[in-house]
């Protein structure tokens, strides 16, 4: 039997589930259908290789965080306010887009897309930080399990179900789908009631003049073990988004239609992304972030390494769904694992800019290795990208292995004070 505690937890994990499933519908949308789109079109690597930059909103969003934990429209509640405002922001730009033609309109449908990045980019950060004042600390390898379940959901229809969608009904049919699909996602928010916050924090009552705008992200960066965190998540982004981005271009060239690759990446991948993350849910809560993580970045390594198979003929539908599934659960499991690291180092009363901060190195890492994949492939192959995105991870599994360190859940004391205490990490 329930429990009335389990009930509100049950609660919490469903909500967040819906919160995510509707960010990341039109992102993946932007990230996996319309690459795939546009190759079919005839466009080239390396114009392929920037349409990230579209999203670019998402590497840079940390900029204005800290006005989203400052202002809002409280008796909406302060973070949800912001959730629904965007996300009828970015329904109202996916509908203006649909009625854009890709053949003719081609430059402003990109400059549309770019305000819809943005859009998402701002719930993004809304999002991330009422997960983090929902959960418990004992909550948060689970809770991000949840997350991750319902980002790869979002990524599956706004992906793999968009692929298809275009497919067989055309692109202004489908932009429609998305846009009711957004809608629906949102009722779960409009029915919760946020609680309110304690605005008495030392970090919200003092003025955000300029120079205080800026300390905000120095001390961020100045805690103990911060940089070398930053630089294994950007390093982790780069590897994956370098190969990823390329890897879709690849099975294009190998004659794959597009439902083939929305079964393939969308739904199969999706599935095992959400698998991984259930898998990293269960193993944080029982060995800890660090041997976590470096479970899932060894699991991804072996992923890297199986992309050299289609570049020696091996393109056979089993072949390339065993790639995918072993590159996809180990994402999984390193988005999870690494959600969780992230929300312990977030501080409660600046949880949009604190977690916005490090989901920004993950974009910085991301954006330029994608914009690189294009001129690196006509560079140097397929095999080439493949092999520096290996080294890449190599280079993550050596600094979780040797350098990082476990960090303590922060507290509003610690805001107040703003330091971080290591924690040894639990076996």
């Amino acid at each position: 039997m329930l429990t009335a505690s389990s009930i509100q937890r049950l609660k919490k994990y469903g909500l967040l589930g819906s919160l995510y499933v509707s960010q990341f519908l039109p992102f993946w949308f932007l990230y996996e259908a319309l690459p795939v789109l546009l190759r079919q079109q005839g466009m080239s690597l390396k114009a392929i290789g920037l349409l990230p930059l579209v999203a670019i909103a998402m590497t840079f969003k940390f900029l204005w965080a800290p006005l989203i934990d400052r202002y809002s429209v409280a008796r909406w509640g302060h973070y949800r306010f912001w959730i629904v405002f965007f996300q009828l922001w970015v329904v109202g730009i996916t509908l203006i887009c649909s009625r854009l033609d890709l053949a003719t309109q081609l430059p402003v449908l990109l400059i549309g897309l770019g305000v819809l990045g943005t859009g998402c980019a701002s719930q993004d950060i809304a999002t991330d930080a009422l997960a983090l004042r929902l959960l418990a600390t004992q909550e948060r390898g689970m809770g991000n399990a949840v997350q991750g379940v319902g980002g790869s959901l979002g990524k599956m229809i706004g992906g793999g179900g968009m692929l298809i969608l275009l497919e067989h009904w055309g692109w202004q049919p489908s932009l429609g789908v998305l846009a009711v699909l957004m809608l629906v996602a949102l009722v779960p928010v409009l029915l919760y009631r946020e609680p309110p916050r304690d605005l008495t924090a030392p970090t919200l009552t003092a003025p955000l003049t300029l120079r205080n705008y800026f300390t905000i992200f120095w001390r961020f960066c100045q805690r103990p073990g911060m940089l070398v965190w930053l630089l294994i998540l950007g390093l982790y982004a780069a590897a994956q988004n370098l190969s990823m981005t390329m890897f879709r271009p690849l099975l294009v060239d190998q004659g794959l239609t597009l439902t083939d690759i929305g079964s393939l990446l969308g739904i199969t991948g999706t599935a095992m992304t959400m698998v991984g993350a259930l898998t990293a849910g269960i193993v944080v809560s029982r060995w800890g972030r660090q041997r976590s993580l470096l479970i899932a970045t060894s699991i991804a390594l072996l992923g890297m390494l199986s992309y050299f198979l289609p570049t020696f003929g091996l393109t056979q539908m089993p072949v390339l769904y065993g790639i995918v599934s072993i590159v996809f659960f180990a994402l999984g499991m390193v988005g999870t694992t690494s959600l969780t690291i992230m929300m312990d180092k977030s501080h409660p009363d600046m949880a949009g800019t604190d977690y916005t901060l490090q989901t920004s190195f993950i974009g910085i890492g991301g954006m330029i290795a994608a914009a690189l994949s294009g001129v690196l492939a006509q560079a140097i192959g397929y095999r080439g990208v493949f092999s520096v995105s290996a080294l890449l991870l190599v280079g993550c599994l050596v600094l979780v292995a040797k350098v990082l360190k476990s960090t303590q859940p922060t507290t509003n004391q610690d805001a107040a004070d703003h330091s971080v205490s290591p924690l040894h990490n639990s076996p």
